[in-house]
């Protein structure tokens, strides 16, 4: 069992409090991406599961094994975690052959030199990568040293295996390949695999769960589905999400058990059962933000559920942008395939109450979740 759980768990470097009351569950065989922008915690969780830092609070378990507890000091090294590292910069020995490099860990392990080979040739071939097996890294691509990389690192077979941005330094072509590959890796392995990153891309398209943190809080943890969906905070909308989601101030009122809204895009009415826990219980009218992504606003030249102006137009190939004028509030829309808009264009637009969001202005809290 690789199953991982943090408890609890403070880190510091000097007065700056890293990490705030972690608590994490990662399943064994799970796929868990540790998604924020830089600064805000998921590199140094990465590096306490590791055991390449400690924290000065909490404890951590791998299966039914304790490997982190401050109380009674104990930090069990890292090699005695059955875990693999993947580090951004590669971190491949540039004296040593492909080969040389991904057998490292097998003959450091005294495993005999015949299953060293097949095991060697056996994962380079998986990763498409044989043919350079006696080349030193110096001679390889940026792409072709990632795969190296991972190769050697799940070469062992570790139970766990941790990625920290392994493809940032990666063109767009190349990470979308590596994705794949990642994600391909992960379904025949059934390693359990933890990965950082601040794409959220990377992140909604390979991962089973997302924890998502800010400022050392670990603030939601969801699959890809529900974090898009249903971002928790205002916070978390405004991060996940390309292009970025409309926030559209609004006042909001509880009127017979239902969420009556009112914004410039009109009123609108959410039943009870899409309310959230987080839901006022004030029947006075409160401030609010409705959140709607792109491609939820719908366009259309005929009447719709309002009127607005194109502000400007921005074809894409697969997609095109749209800017929409709605009074002095500018919304951004998302039409599948070329559409061409002219400026100042007369336009009509129209929102689902099922697709939409609705935050406590104050808190940031999600009050109205999207039910489809």
């Amino acid at each position: 069992m690789s199953k991982i759980v943090l408890k609890n768990v403070n880190k510091y470097f000097g007065k700056n409090h890293v990490l705030k009351d972690l608590d994490l569950t990662i399943e064994d065989g799970e796929f868990m991406t540790l998604l924020g922008p830089s600064g805000c915690g998921k590199t140094t969780t990465l590096r306490v599961i590791a055991g390449l830092e400690q924290p000065q609070s909490g404890a951590m378990y791998i299966g039914d094994k304790e490997i982190i507890n401050v109380t009674e000091a104990l930090y069990k090294p890292p090699g005695e975690r059955d875990l693999n590292l993947v580090f951004q910069s590669y971190a491949l020995w540039p004296h040593m052959t492909v080969y040389q490099n991904v057998a490292f860990g097998l003959e450091t392990k005294k495993v005999s030199k015949s299953e060293t080979k097949t095991r060697v040739e056996n994962v380079l071939k998986r990763l498409q990568i044989h043919e350079y097996i006696e080349r030193y890294p110096a001679e390889l691509s940026g792409g072709q040293q990632q795969r190296v990389a991972i190769a050697r690192a799940i070469v062992t077979e570790p139970k766990i295996l941790l990625l920290d941005e392994p493809l940032s330094n990666l063109d767009a072509r190349l990470r979308i390949e590596m994705r794949s590959e990642l994600k391909r890796l992960h379904q025949e392995l059934k390693t359990t695999v933890i990965y950082v990153t601040h794409d959220q891309t990377e992140a909604l398209t390979m991962s089973t769960r997302i924890a998502t943190y800010f400022n050392g809080v670990l603030v939601q943890v969801d699959t890809p589905v529900n974090l898009y969906k249903n971002p928790s905070t205002l916070e978390v909308a405004d991060f996940v999400g390309n292009p970025s989601i409309n926030f559209i101030d609004a006042t909001a009122e509880l009127v017979g058990g239902k969420l009556m809204v009112s914004s410039i895009l009109g009123s609108m009415e959410f039943p009870d059962d899409t309310f959230t826990e987080c839901m006022p219980t004030s029947s006075s009218s409160f401030p609010c933000v409705i959140a709607i992504r792109p491609e939820q606003v719908a366009l259309r030249i005929k009447k719709g559920m309002f009127e607005g102006t194109v502000y400007s137009s921005m074809p894409a190939g697969s997609e095109t942008l749209v800017h929409v004028k709605v009074g002095e509030t500018i919304l951004l829309a998302k039409k599948l395939g070329l559409v061409d808009f002219e400026p100042n264009q007369k336009i009509w637009a129209t929102i689902s109450p099922n697709t939409t969001n609705v935050y406590d202005k104050e808190s940031g809290l999600l009050i109205k979740r999207a039910t489809a």
